[in-house]
């Protein structure tokens, strides 16, 4: 004697189900978002809002969408991370010609001090010796 089956078959024998790659296929084909909020008050004095967005599309629809977010950022895209670097590299670049421009400036501000300091030691010793005479 056979004996019903207590639970009905998951997918039924004429194949009509649609299996989890169909239904992966058409999320990602289409889209889905997921929003939620999530607040904590006290005696009406607002503690905490969480803003929870969730959205499952493939990258095609995403930019379709114009949401590429990923593209810029630096520990998702090799890309975003060369110009980060490049940018980065570029600004300590201008600093350090900066910084040599000021300290040549400075060496050549400290030669015409020396040689002014020099020229006037100099006619100071031509005086000395005029007065003695």
């Amino acid at each position: 004697m056979a004996t019903p089956a207590r639970f009905p078959d998951a997918y039924p024998p004429d194949g009509s189900g649609a299996n989890l790659a169909d239904i992966l296929e058409r999320v990602l084909d289409k889209g889905i978002v997921i929003a939620g909020d999530i607040r904590i008050n006290l005696l009406d004095i607002e503690l905490l809002t969480i803003k929870l967005r969730l959205i499952v599309a493939s990258i095609d629809k995403a930019k379709e969408m114009g949401i590429d977010w990923w593209e810029d950022d630096p520990a998702l895209s090799t890309g975003a991370r060369r110009r980060e670097l490049a940018a980065e590299n570029d600004e300590l670049k201008e600093r350090i010609a900066a910084l040599e421009s000021a300290r040549n400036a400075e060496a050549t501000q400290g030669a015409t001090r020396e040689k002014t300091a020099a020229s006037t030691k100099r006619e100071r010793g031509a005086v000395t010796d005029e007065s003695r005479s």
